[in-house]
This record gives structure tokens, C-alpha cells and sequence, in this order.
């Protein structure tokens, strides 16, 4: 089998370290005993990017997702290295223009579903210039 030398990305970001591996020094020689149960902070970039290199951050300018729960303003984490498949909420590159909508994939062609009604939904026409450009795999909303 293979390991991870040789597939995925090359950066690998600090998981690997558990609490007990976070180095605590103290004067006297012996650790205090609240510094068992110290953990290192939260790194959003190693609990939300996979793939870093093929991953991209956009903010939402529209309400065309409200629907998936993706807000006017939120910033979506989008990853490249995804295969957009039927369901997945994908950026998509039509004419030039990023939009993000929902896939669905049927014998007949592509459409790219609208997640609020007052957005029609897009049907990929056989000689139009469309692009599945990354997957959404995070959504940061706001609570402000």
C-alpha cells in the first residue's frame, strides 16, 4: 500500500501533536498539576483545510444559497482536489462568471440548482463554457 509520502498534499500541520506532547517548563522542576490538562489552542486551518494547497477561501455575494444555510457575507472554504458530484454544493465557472449552486448530475445534462426561489435554476446547455471549479466543504457564518 501507500503511505502518505506519497499521496496528498505536502503539508501535513501540526494534528500529529496531542496535549501530552506541548512542552511545559516550570521553575522548580516539577509541572504543575493543572498543566495535565493543558491543551494547545484551536488551528482552523488544521481542523477546516484538508488539501491546502488546493484550498481557496471566497466570501459569498449573494442569497442564491440561503437555502443550504450560506449567507450574503459568509466566508466559504472551497477545495479543488474534490470531485464535484451530484448533490455537492460546487463553485462553477460559467461564461466567466464564479457562481455557487448546487449539482445535479442526470442523463439529460448538468443543472446547477438555486437554493432560494427567487433564483431560477441554471441548465448547462451541450456548448456552453462550464467549469466545475472546487467544491464547498465549509461555510463560516456570522452570528453578528
Amino acid at each position: 500500500m501507500f503511505s502518505d509520502e506519497w499521496g496528498g498534499s505536502a503539508y501535513k500541520g501540526t494534528k500529529k501533536f496531542n496535549q501530552w506532547e506541548v512542552p511545559t517548563a516550570n521553575a522548580t522542576g516539577f509541572g504543575a498539576a493543572s498543566d495535565d490538562f493543558m491543551e494547545r489552542g484551536i488551528d482552523l486551518n488544521e481542523q477546516l483545510v484538508r488539501n491546502k494547497p488546493a484550498t481557496f477561501f471566497f466570501r459569498m455575494n449573494s442569497e442564491a444559497m440561503i437555502g443550504a444555510g450560506i449567507h450574503k457575507g459568509d466566508v466559504l472554504i472551497v477545495d479543488r482536489s474534490l470531485s464535484a458530484v451530484n448533490g455537492k454544493i460546487i463553485v462553477a465557472v460559467i461564461n466567466g462568471e464564479l457562481l455557487v449552486r448546487r449539482l445535479q448530475t442526470q442523463n439529460k445534462g448538468i443543472t446547477l440548482l438555486a437554493e432560494n426561489k427567487q433564483y431560477g435554476h441554471i441548465v448547462i446547455e451541450e456548448f456552453s463554457n462550464y467549469t466545475a471549479w472546487g467544491v464547498v466543504v465549509y461555510a463560516i457564518h456570522s452570528l453578528l
